[in-house]
């Protein structure tokens, strides 16, 4: 389906649902049938706190139902931070950090990390002259390779 069809779909199927769901929540604090300080009373208030963000997907076409792709893309980071916990120095967990940015980096651009380290190791020199060629998305177009040849040129 198209955005819009999805968006559509999405109103004439979980828009109905999810009404009756908030009305029946109210309902739970109306008739006082939950305790609001009980771990179902905050469960529910949480759910309204948060409903406009929850229910977002009814009125955005194309936004998505989950936050799956965010929590995979913090994931990494969290671990480093615990990770962290073991460097020697803070300078070798500065270091850690970087590596870990660069390696995201690669990833997100469909670089192979250790290739694109490898180069960057092989052709340090070209690098320094030219360092924007070898931005990660710069390399998986090729152009450390241009930036070599205009420096084997230019010597």
């Amino acid at each position: 389906m198209s955005a819009v069809e999805r968006l559509a779909h999405h109103q004439a199927w979980s828009g109905p649902v999810l009404t009756e769901l908030k009305e029946w929540i109210e309902q739970q604090f109306a008739r006082r049938q939950v305790e609001p300080n009980s771990a179902l009373g905050q469960a529910l208030r949480y759910v309204l706190k948060h409903w406009d963000g929850l229910t977002r997907f009814l009125s955005v076409a194309n936004a998505p139902l989950d936050n799956n792709l965010a929590e995979r893309a913090l994931k990494r980071a969290v671990l480093l931070r615990k990770n962290s916990l073991f460097y020697k120095t803070e300078h070798g967990a500065m270091v850690g950090a970087i590596l870990l940015s660069l390696i995201e980096t690669c990833r997100l651009n469909g670089v192979s990390a250790w290739a694109y380290l490898v180069a960057l190791l092989r052709q340090r020199g070209v690098a320094r002259k030219n360092p924007g060629a070898f931005l990660p998305w710069n390399y998986a177009r090729g152009e450390p390779v241009e930036a070599a040849e205009a420096v084997g040129r230019a010597a």
